[in-house]
């Protein structure tokens, strides 16, 4: 073989090697390596190996050993950042590390939907959207050293969580989840709500537990304006609510699952009784819908006092004037009522 043969061969080999080194470079961080999309969730306490775990688990990655040269090459056991991570088509072992590594996590969706009726109820919500858990929300929910410094009683506190969808971070803590929140309920009231209120004489807070009563009642968007028009009425003839979503409210350690009151569960002794106290309730019964809450500001003006639902069960009600004609619409709801129950039963015994 002569010299110039040697070089070819030589300048051959030397190419190939580059080539196969530039090829599995391309392969271990260029090449994508995903074959769909998904999240996932990496802990403040996390190691390197429930990286891992978690990536497999997301079924995202197509070749993990390859993934894995690439993370042991970039050190990513050492540097990597708490969040979440939405792994989607064509991303290359590269991007995913510098990715995990510098935090960039994709912002969750939460959608807040109204008729939550308590904050230890509203904290498991949150757990469930958050890396931080029900008991930590908790905790911060309860505070009423900072409930005080936003402006609220822990009764009404419930009030300042508008329903909505919110983009977060899912390593949020639970304290800036809540300032967040407050922001929000700020921007949600400035301008024409608070114009509306002043001008129904009704605060912030009476809307919101107004509100709340309405959505307990109906979920109807358009009787709501009517129904708080029946409410606005009693409230300003010094009339008892005699809301029955206050009552089960009150009942709600004792009996969580009630639904329909019998004499007996009237007599509770209560704020939060409207058929023994006059007025409002300390604060909302639940997180009202912001239909709900639109319709207490904008409520349908009638001479309307009462209302009860109608007998063919579909939802709405009939309005009265006078308590005459409200018990006789209350006996043709309760006799249609016994009827189905009768048939219900007759069928479950055949």
């Amino acid at each position: 073989m002569n010299r110039k043969t040697l070089i070819i061969t030589a300048a051959a080999a030397a190419a190939a090697v580059i080539a196969a080194f530039g090829l599995s470079l391309y392969i271990t961080y260029k090449k994508p390596n995903t074959v769909k999309e998904g999240v996932i969730l990496i802990y403040r306490d996390a190691d390197y190996q429930d990286v891992e775990d978690s990536l497999k688990a997301s079924g995202t990655i197509k070749n993990l050993k390859s993934f894995g040269r690439a993370a042991r090459k970039r050190n990513l056991a050492a540097h990597f950042e708490p969040g979440r991570y939405v792994i989607s088509p064509g991303m290359s072992n590269q991007y995913i590390i510098r990715m995990i590594a510098n935090g960039w996590q994709t912002p969750a969706k939460v959608t807040l939907r109204g008729y939550i009726k308590t904050l230890d109820r509203l904290a498991a919500f949150l757990g469930r959207n958050f890396e931080a858990d029900s008991a930590a929300f908790t905790t911060v929910l309860k505070d009423t050293a900072m409930i005080d410094s936003l402006g609220f009683l822990p009764e009404t506190f419930i009030g300042m969580f508008i329903p909505n969808t919110y983009e977060f971070y899912w390593t949020s803590s639970p304290r800036n989840v809540v300032m967040r929140f407050k922001k929000e309920y700020e921007t949600f009231w400035s301008g024409e709500r608070d114009r509306l209120a002043k001008e129904i004489g009704l605060d912030r807070n009476e809307v919101m537990t107004l509100a709340s009563i309405v959505i307990g009642e109906t979920n109807n968007a358009g009787e709501m304006p009517k129904i708080a028009g029946v409410y606005m009425n009693r409230l300003h003839r010094g009339m008892r609510l005699q809301a029955c979503p206050t009552v089960i409210y009150a009942h709600l350690d004792t009996e969580p699952g009630l639904r329909r009151l019998l004499h007996r569960h009237l007599q509770i002794d209560s704020p939060y009784n409207t058929y023994r106290i006059k007025g409002l309730p300390p604060g909302p019964i639940a997180i009202p819908t912001v239909t709900a809450i639109d319709a207490v500001l904008n409520y349908e003006k009638s001479s309307y006092l009462y209302f009860c639902a109608k007998p063919e069960f579909d939802g709405t009600h009939n309005f009265a004037t006078t308590y005459s004609q409200h018990k006789a619409n209350s006996r043709a709801y309760n006799k249609a009522y016994r009827e189905r129950e009768a048939s219900r039963k007759a069928s479950n015994a055949a």
